[in-house]
């Protein structure tokens, strides 16, 4: 239910038109902070561009092109390397200082990718370096970036772009997943700026909703801005009409059939979108979740939907969390390496390890496990996560049901998910691609598996 205040432009060269850019060096030094806390202290994209207090005081002009400009460096980091060590005359060389590389990390993505002209992203990089207190890499800097300019976009046409921006250890999970045609699809998707999706309180009122925000109606019901505007100027935002949230995410909670009147608990909650769809279809939600301050954040985003009145709020750890009584209805959004939004957050492919892949794996079974254990007979468990590989989703669920004959998979049928057949596993789950509904903008990857207590 990630809500930016920043307008994402339509593209990067539409922003920059409107900047000049005598003005942009302090939005460039913004942006090389956070990409240091991302590479030096291992922050996540939005958690360092939010703790950054000369990110929160830019303009909103400047605050999107810092987004943009981080965004872009991430999602072609690989590209950009490669084009940096083409630069050089002795790549195997370490560059030093050390900030150098982030330096020429976002020259290069001016260059290639951005369509900032030639001139401005260079000039400005050298005022970059120098502003850093390296003065003396002015000319190193101005002659790489030179060089880029003149050749970097030739190299570009010669890279295997989805292999570069995509690590080995990641990839190979994603060959090992889908074969290697289906890996170089979700790398090649990865590259694109996502689309903006929002989810209705009222779904029955998407025609009119449709045409008030210049937005396209989705197969599976959620609407698709058609241009990047400041999202709290539009209408119905103020007013609770809807929130911000994938397609692909806005699945799961459809999958429980009529729940108006139950009471569903919403494991691993925050920030909420999921909690939203629920008490707008009617139910009685208690949303749990570790973070005080991401259920704090749901708090408000359900005052302003006006759904607070059927959520109740629980600081707990899902695994240990129990209720009174046993339960008819359980929604786990399981924490996961989160792969599946690298198109909306590009740090992920360089923040996660395989090590960190094993451990969220770990926790998933023990949350499955325990949330199988609050059901009542005859209780359905919908498990979810926004992961592509199948150890985080298919083979959690294979895994599961062998050990646990109480449990059974409740299948998906098609016209549940607007008759994309596409989206169903022959197991009868949920996996969504990056690259599906390809020809209308893609959508984040996703798992949901539906399951039912037997005895």
């Amino acid at each position: 239910m990630t809500e930016h205040s920043d307008p994402a432009p339509s593209s990067p060269s539409d922003l920059y038109d409107t900047i000049p850019a005598s003005e942009m060096l302090t939005a460039r030094r913004v942006a090389l902070q956070v990409l240091q806390d991302i590479f030096i202290k291992h922050q996540n994209l939005d958690s360092a561009l939010d703790d950054k207090s000369a990110f929160q005081t830019l303009n909103q002009r400047d605050r999107a092109f810092v987004r943009m400009l981080v965004s872009t460096t991430l999602r072609r980091l690989g590209q950009i390397d490669d084009v940096i060590r083409k630069s050089l005359s002795r790549p195997d060389q370490p560059l030093s200082p050390p900030i150098l590389h982030q330096v020429l990390r976002l020259g290069v993505a001016q260059l290639l990718f951005m369509h900032v002209p030639d001139h401005a992203a260079v000039n400005t990089s050298v005022l970059l370096v120098e502003s850093e207190g390296h003065g003396r890499m002015k000319g190193f800097v101005n002659a790489i970036l030179r060089r880029v300019a003149h050749d970097g976009r030739e190299w570009t046409t010669k890279q295997d772009a989805a292999r570069l921006n995509t690590p080995e250890w990641l990839l190979k999970l994603w060959i090992n997943d889908y074969a290697l045609r289906g890996a170089i699809d979700i790398a090649n998707a990865n590259a694109h700026e996502p689309s903006l999706d929002i989810t209705l309180k009222n779904p029955h009122q998407a025609s009119e909703w449709a045409q008030s925000l210049e937005a396209q109606i989705l197969p599976t019901g959620s609407l698709r801005l058609l241009h990047h505007k400041m999202i709290q100027d539009l209408p119905g935002f103020q007013d609770g009409e809807w929130w911000v949230q994938d397609a692909a995410a806005a699945i799961p909670a459809t999958l429980f059939g009529n729940i108006a009147g139950k009471k569903i608990v919403d494991l691993c909650a925050a920030p909420g979108g999921k909690t939203a769809q629920l008490a707008a279809q009617g139910a009685d939600v208690i949303a749990v979740d570790r973070s005080a301050k991401r259920l704090l954040r749901l708090q408000e985003n359900m005052k302003r939907l006006g759904l607070d009145a059927r959520v109740k709020t629980e600081v707990a750890d899902a695994g240990v969390w129990k209720p009174r009584e046993k339960l008819d209805y359980i929604l786990l959004d399981a924490p996961c390496s989160a792969t599946g939004t690298v198109r909306r957050n590009p740090d992920v492919p360089w923040l996660k390890s395989l090590q960190d892949l094993k451990s969220l794996m770990d926790l998933q079974v023990r949350l499955l496990l325990h949330a199988c254990d609050m059901l009542a007979e005859n209780g359905v468990l919908i498990y979810c996560t926004c992961s592509l590989q199948k150890d985080e989703g298919e083979h959690q669920i294979e895994n599961l049901l062998a050990s646990r004959p109480d449990m059974q998979r409740v299948r998906i049928m098609n016209d549940e998910v607007a008759g994309l057949s596409d989206l169903i596993t022959p197991m009868g789950d949920v996996r969504v691609l990056p690259h599906h509904l390809g020809a209308m903008g893609g959508m984040d990857g996703f798992f949901v598996s539906r399951l039912r207590k037997i005895s």
